[in-house]
Order: C-alpha cells, then sequence, then structure tokens
C-alpha cells in the first residue's frame, strides 16, 4: 500500500487515510499556527465563521431574485459594487445622450449583434429609425425588422452606406469576403466595431482601409445583458468615439477597456469561451446529481441555484475566492474528500490546458485573417 505523505509504500499496517485540503490528515490536529491570508489569520473554527459580507451577499442575491429580468439572470453590473472597484462598474446610462444623432449600421446581425440592438433600443440610446442591419436570409432580416422596427437589408453596403458606426459581427471565415464590400463606405469620421473572434486590427485596418477600430470580445450572457466585454480601440479613435464604444458595449453588460491588444485575445480564451467551461460544469454537477437518484429537473435547480448564489457571494464577500472555498472545507469532512478527488484529476491543469488552447486557437484566426503563420511573441509573458 502506497503511503501518500512518504511517496513510498508502507511496510505493512492499515492503509494511511486520504490528505485533504492543506495536506492535514482526517482527525489530524490542526497546526497551532494560524495561517494568513490577505492579512487576516485564519485558524480554527474557520468552517463555522461566516465571511464578513454574508449577510450583504445574501441581500444582493435576494435583490437579484427580484429583478424584473426574472430569477435566473443574477446580480446586475450596476448593482454590486465592490470596494475600490467602482470605475469598473459603468452605470445603467439610461439618460445617455452619446449615440444622439448617430446612424448606426450592423453587419452580420446575428445573435450578439442583436443583443446589442436589443440593449440600444430598450435603454433609448438610439432611435430603430437610425438602425440598419444587413443578413442575408430573407427570414431573418424581416424578423428583425418586425421584432425591433429597424431596416433590415441584403447587402452589406447598402447597410454601411452613411452609416457614423459600424457594427462588425459577421462569422470570422467570411470576414475576408464583407471588408472589399465594406471598403468602398468607408469615410473619415466613422468609427467600426469588431466583435468577431479573432479579428485583430491589422487586418481589419488593411481590409477596410480604415484606422478608427475598436476590437471587443463579448460573451454569450450579453444576449440577457449580463454579459462581459473586453475592447481595444486604435490610436484614430478619439475621445468621442470611446465614448460611444462604452455606450454600445455597456447594452450587452460590463466593458473594459485594454491597451494592448493582445489582452483580447486573452480574453477570448477567458471570458469569451468562459460560459462555454461554466455550462460544462454545470452539465456535469447535473449529471452526477441524476447519477445519485435526483430527478433531473431538480438536479438541474439545485446546481443552478448553487453556481448563482456562489458567485454573488464571491461577488459581494469581496474575499478571495479560495478562503470562501476554504470556509466548507472542514478537516474530514464531505467538501474536502470531493476536493481530494477533483485535484487528485488534474481539474486546475485541464482547466489552464483548456483556457491556453483556446488562446492558441484565437491567435491562429488572427495569422490566418492577416495571411501569414501564428506569432509565438504574442502570446502572454
Amino acid at each position: 500500500m502506497r503511503c501518500p505523505a512518504a511517496g513510498r509504500r508502507s511496510p505493512g499496517g492499515p492503509e494511511p487515510a486520504r490528505p485533504v485540503a492543506g495536506g492535514e490528515l482526517p482527525g489530524a490536529r490542526r497546526r497551532s499556527t494560524p495561517r494568513v491570508r490577505r492579512g487576516r489569520p485564519v485558524g480554527e473554527g474557520t468552517a463555522q465563521r461566516p465571511a464578513p459580507g454574508a449577510g450583504r451577499a445574501l441581500r444582493a442575491l435576494q435583490a437579484s431574485r427580484r429583478s424584473s429580468h426574472g430569477p435566473r439572470l443574477g446580480l446586475r453590473a450596476e448593482r454590486v459594487q465592490r470596494k475600490g472597484d467602482a470605475a469598473l462598474y459603468r452605470p445603467a446610462g439610461v439618460n445617455d445622450t452619446t449615440l444622439h444623432g448617430s446612424r448606426v449600421a450592423i453587419v452580420g446581425a446575428g445573435v450578439i449583434a442583436e443583443a446589442m440592438l436589443s440593449g440600444l433600443l430598450g435603454r433609448g440610446l438610439v432611435e430603430a429609425s437610425a438602425v440598419v442591419c444587413s443578413h442575408p436570409r430573407e427570414e431573418r432580416r424581416r424578423e428583425l425588422s418586425e421584432r425591433h422596427g429597424v431596416t433590415a437589408v441584403a447587402a452589406n453596403a447598402e447597410a454601411a452606406a452613411g452609416a457614423d458606426i459600424i457594427l462588425l459581427a459577421v462569422k470570422p471565415q467570411m470576414l475576408k469576403a464583407v471588408m472589399p464590400e465594406l471598403k468602398p463606405q468607408m469615410r473619415s469620421g466613422q468609427l467600426v466595431i469588431s466583435v468577431i473572434a479573432g479579428a485583430g486590427t491589422h487586418a481589419l485596418a488593411e481590409g477596410l482601409d480604415h484606422p478608427a477600430l475598436v476590437r471587443c470580445m463579448p460573451n454569450t450572457p450579453a444576449q440577457i445583458g449580463q454579459g462581459v466585454t473586453v475592447w481595444f480601440a486604435t490610436p484614430s479613435v478619439d475621445a468621442t468615439g470611446r465614448a460611444q464604444t462604452r455606450t454600445m458595449l455597456s447594452a450587452l453588460g460590463r466593458e473594459f477597456e485594454v491597451h494592448d491588444e493582445r489582452q483580447v485575445a486573452m480574453a477570448t480564451a477567458v471570458s469569451g469561451s468562459g460560459p462555454t467551461y461554466i455550462f460544462l460544469f454545470i452539465e456535469a454537477l447535473t449529471d452526477a446529481a441524476v447519477h445519485l437518484g435526483f430527478p433531473r429537473h431538480l438536479a438541474r435547480e439545485l446546481v443552478l441555484d448553487t453556481m448563482q448564489g456562489s458567485a454573488a457571494f464571491a461577488l459581494a464577500s469581496g474575499r478571495h475566492v479560495a478562503e470562501l472555498r476554504d470556509m466548507v472545507t472542514s478537516p474530514g469532512g464531505t467538501s474536502a474528500a470531493a476536493m481530494y478527488e477533483l485535484e487528485r484529476g488534474r481539474l486546475r491543469t485541464v482547466v489552464s490546458d483548456a483556457v491556453w488552447a483556446a488562446f492558441e486557437r484565437t491567435l491562429g484566426i488572427e495569422a490566418a485573417l492577416e495571411g501569414r503563420p501564428p506569432d509565438p511573441s504574442a502570446r502572454p509573458r
């Protein structure tokens, strides 16, 4: 039998107990020296002591469930504000006049583009009469017109003609065919915002012959106004263009401007693809609950409520998630046994490998659009 602590087989005797969080054995005495994280001692009784802000977390979660958006949407960015993070949370901005008088073209009116359109119209930031969308399918054009009251056309050039702001939302594989259609419509003073995964500003500037560009990466919760978008603007985008970009992207949820374009590629792998990782974990945890014997509908409710509540608690508490995890990981307890299996299965490494694979795929798409091999120096340092 292998001794986990020594890494060798014991000469006999009972199988040693599995280590749990912190490397301790079930039943072993806790070390007398208290651990310190973020300047706070964490000693005995941590698992039973509520974190500061727990009441605030509960109130925030309850408020979110009373939201007119329904019980599943969680915390709205403008509702929950952590100390020191005020600049990162944009107000709802229903009285924002940044876009008033601007003509907006949406080229490739898919799911994310329609989410932005819904947010802009719903908050009164633009008039439906000032928006023109393009889409190749007649059925989709009719749907957009009937649902939002906007003009929908088949030709991308027709949509872009005379627009002050052009939202590029086509599939990456369609970009090379679309840019020549838009190029003749480009003029000085226009702002081009791209939500195309992997489309770098170099490829966009070359294909459109236009310098004022914003590259951004939203994620799927943007469809309900709960997304997060990371964006980068070229030096040709002035203060007005940046303000317009913030207003446009705030229709999708929270937005962060970065000053290194590589970070948009990184965000594609983290927040852009992040919901995919979360959904897979939700699916796996739901399947595990069904395996235990729960009906699937109840398993789904338990898992979704747990995910929602945990995220709300992490936001409102302001503490490191490792501390929150340690709070409920009692020595020899059920969470400790579960954590042992997750760590033994290399969960952290698998997640890191998945994010890295998504990042490298983003670089590959970017390089293909620019007609060059991927640049290893573009990887994060």
